[in-house]
């Protein structure tokens, strides 16, 4: 099968590229004063996107973020995964749907819809899964991205983009004068692995607190969460009851991108391990040089089903669907 780009556009002159590698998103230029702004990481080619670890753009799966010691049990039976990152497994394990050559099942000038087959036993997990990805690009700016997924057997799947955004432009040194909002009240603390250690807490409790907007930068390394991560590498609960999951800023106020999503939460990744990546102009991103926004179900879920949110297992004749939509507002 070989490998595709795809360009969608609106009569705002906003325009993104992707991929049918990892179904990815590679490129997003929105129209600031007249300037065409590239507000994505994203690589040189399609060979470097191939050779990076850092998933730019990337649809991640089966299960995006991480499992603990890389197993799962489902209806009484126990299922060692893949794992890539020490005993653990990663956005669903070395051979995940970012490195997968999906099919094009459908396109148009606004929207394009990627389709994949994940075999039973793919990086450990049980069941075939049938998957696709839609991208809508609207004419008021919003990127649309709906996930859909069927399986031969219960399994968990928990489908995200990995998008790192910078909206001064990804040229820009860093985003940490940025200014993010998360409506949630709780999120999850974890270890220097990733692995969440306790239930949910208050955002209150280690400065974890983003309801009202806040600077990346401020007391970035103060808080002991965000030491054990380098940065925030947090999964926040989001308050459903708000349309707007988070809102992030640039530092000249000119670009605002919300993000509304039906997943229960939100991974805020502030980039703290991107240095060394590939960027477009053939040279390396730095730490801190974009900030993923990832909606999912909280990390590490198939072990916690008192945690509260919709549980992360689907059955055979259930379907697994949900929509996640940026929207970028020049200001």
């Amino acid at each position: 099968m070989s490998l595709k780009l795809i360009t969608l556009s609106n009569k705002q002159g906003m325009q993104i590229k992707l991929s049918n590698w990892g179904a990815t998103w590679l490129s997003c230029l929105v129209p600031v004063e007249k300037v065409n702004r590239e507000v994505l990481l994203g690589c040189y080619s399609l060979e470097q996107y191939q050779q990076q670890h850092a998933f730019l753009g990337a649809t991640v799966g089966r299960y995006a973020n991480r499992i603990a010691n890389a197993s799962i049990d489902i209806e009484g039976k126990h299922y060692k995964l893949i794992a890539n990152e020490g005993k653990n497994q990663l956005h669903g394990g070395a051979d995940g749907f970012d490195k997968r050559v999906w099919q094009v099942h459908s396109q148009s000038n606004q929207h394009v819809t990627f389709s994949l087959v994940s075999c039973d036993g793919d990086q450990g997990y049980p069941g075939e899964l049938t998957v696709e990805v839609t991208y809508e690009l609207t004419e008021n700016n919003q990127v649309i991205i709906s996930f859909k997924a069927s399986t031969s057997q219960t399994t968990v799947v928990n489908l995200t983009n990995h998008a790192y955004f910078n909206l001064d432009g990804e040229e820009s040194k860093d985003i940490l004068n940025h200014t993010l909002q998360v409506n949630a009240s709780q999120f999850l603390p974890v270890d220097k692995y990733g692995i969440p250690y306790e239930n949910l807490v208050s955002v209150t409790k280690f400065d974890m607190d983003l309801r009202q907007a806040k600077r990346l930068s401020e007391r970035l390394l103060d808080s002991p969460e965000r030491q054990k991560t380098g940065g925030y590498d947090h999964a926040y609960l989001l308050d459903k009851t708000q349309p707007i999951a988070a809102q992030l800023t640039s530092s000249d106020n000119k670009v605002t991108m919300r993000v509304m999503t039906t997943k229960p939460a939100l991974q805020v990744y502030t980039g703290n391990y991107l240095q060394h990546t590939p960027n477009r102009h053939n040279g390396e991103y730095n730490n801190f040089a974009g900030i993923a926004l990832e909606a999912q179900f909280l990390p590490d879920s198939p072990h916690h089903n008192n945690w509260p949110q919709p549980n992360c297992w689907l059955k055979s004749d259930e379907t697994y669907q949900h929509q996640t939509t940026y929207q970028f507002v020049v200001n």
